[in-house]
């Protein structure tokens, strides 16, 4: 175990970034590592045959040919460019071409020496691998360096990094998004005090209402306490209700979530087969039917198609209710299905254009050549070699509407985080506004970590090169 850990901490240390994590979790052993380090440094065999190397050259007279040629070259050097040094300058040009020539020639001994396997470098992953073998430095470093172990295991396995490298990547996103969303809002000429408290409101009115929510200082400090809510998870109070904007945001999520899970469920079971149908039935009846409906899928708003949804399901038959309730299934029909067109209409055109390019595979025909059933051809060999473009439209598609599907909410008064965030950006109530982008840069960025793991699942090329990652 001790050596695997040293391994993993020499390829985590030639990584600038893995480097900087490392002595930030292991500083508490750093110390320890460094004495090793100087120490082997100070006893280090390499030094002993490198000193021998010189001794041995000198002794040799390479070092005096060496002398000898450099000042042949460095007064032909003068010569040819017409130049007269003095003789301090022309000494320090000979000792430069002496020194480099000579570093290299015993350079080039030592790799010699260590080819052979007679002698090794001293690095501060050396030292710590030696230090490892001692328990009690290992038991140490496991109580004062936990993070460090932790950071080590994360990066042996491989799925684990790469999850963990793409949230580390999201925490810059969030961060990015954060300050050019606040600094956009900084610049607006949009006043939220006179926004809130009306035209009629006074200057002391509005300076207090500054001075409370902190708007009356510079952007600087402004943009540091939007960071520091971050890291603390206290997005503040919102300016209309004073409402806690954490606490609304994830009151609102479970209505966003269930809405965006049933679209999904009446997408998937619409478009998957229609698209298989049509791939494999080309230039059918069936396809050029379902490519119309697509398109129209596509083109209908979603306003327009919900408004006429309730039209005549909820006014005229009466069928189903016009507005959304929590708890009531029936509720969550035409919002789904006014979402879910439109996603099925991409998913089944993607499905489509997907198994035409495998259909006609080689090892298509040499499946059917087998003997296998079309239903296990079309399954097993189409279908699944067609799946990755149509997993990355499915995911693309869900991070946005969990992100908030700010119209469609609206036609159905359902009270969820799209439209919740679209309501507070006519204030602008900067609080919540702020808080919906982060809100909506963790979802995608979610939704596309889930998209690239389905990937290592679905395609064994993937899978490979994540095992190796």
């Amino acid at each position: 175990m001790d050596r695997g850990v040293g391994a993993t901490f020499e390829k985590m240390y030639k990584h600038l970034i893995y480097r900087v994590l490392l002595i930030v979790f292991g500083i508490l052993s750093l110390p320890i590592v460094l004495i090793k380090y100087f120490k082997d440094k100070m006893e280090n065999q390499q030094e002993v045959i490198k000193k021998s190397i010189v001794s041995r050259l000198e002794k040799e007279g390479v070092k005096a040919n060496i002398t000898e040629t450099a000042r042949e070259q460095a007064k032909r050097k003068q010569e040819f460019f017409n130049r007269n040094l003095s003789s301090a300058e022309f000494e320090k040009q000979v000792n430069i071409i002496i020194n480099k020539q000579f570093e290299e020639r015993v350079s080039n001994e030592l790799i010699l020496y260590q080819q052979k396997g007679e002698v090794s470098a001293v690095t501060i992953c050396s030292s710590f691998s030696k230090l490892l073998e001692n328990r009690l430095f290992f038991i140490y470093s496991l109580i004062f360096s936990f993070p460090m172990y932790i950071l080590i295991a994360l990066y042996k396995n491989p799925y684990a990094k790469y999850i963990s490298e793409r949230l580390f990547m999201m925490i810059f996103v969030i961060f990015g998004v954060t300050w050019l969303v606040f600094t956009i809002l900084y610049l607006s000429p949009m006043n939220p005090a006179v926004n809130i408290l009306g035209q009629t409101a006074t200057p002391e009115q509005v300076e207090q209402f500054n001075a409370v929510y902190g708007l009356d200082k510079p952007y600087i400090v402004q943009l540091l306490n939007t960071f520091k809510s971050l890291f603390t998870f206290d997005l503040g109070k919102s300016y209309v209700g004073n409402e806690d904007v954490f606490t609304a945001i994830m009151r609102k999520f479970p209505v966003t979530l269930q809405v965006t899970f049933a679209s999904l469920f009446i997408a998937i079971i619409i478009a998957i087969p229609a698209g298989i149908v049509s791939a494999i039935k080309q230039y059918s009846s069936f396809d050029y039917t379902f490519m119309l409906f697509a398109l129209l899928g596509l083109s209908i708003p979603n306003f327009w198609l919900g408004l006429i949804l309730i039209l005549n399901f909820s006014i005229r038959l009466q069928w189903l209710p016009a507005t959304f309730m929590v708890g009531n299934w029936k509720t969550l029909i035409m919002p789904s299905i006014v979402l879910g067109t439109g996603l099925a209409a991409s998913v089944a055109r993607m499905t489509r254009s997907s198994m035409l390019e495998v259909k006609n595979m080689d090892y298509v025909f040499t499946a059917r050549a087998k003997g296998l059933s079309e239903w296990k051809v079309i399954t097993r060999h189409i279908l699944a070699n067609a799946m990755i473009p149509i997993i990355t439209v499915i995911g693309l598609q869900f991070g946005g509407m969990l992100g908030g599907s700010a119209v469609t909410e609206k036609v159905f008064n359902i009270n969820g985080v799209g439209s919740f965030i679209v309501d507070k950006q006519f204030v602008p109530d900067i609080p919540i506004v702020l808080a919906g982008v982060v809100y909506v840069a963790v979802i995608i960025s979610l939704a596309n970590l889930l998209v690239d793991l389905i990937y290592a699942f679905l395609d064994p090329r993937i899978k490979s090169k994540m095992k190796s990652y």
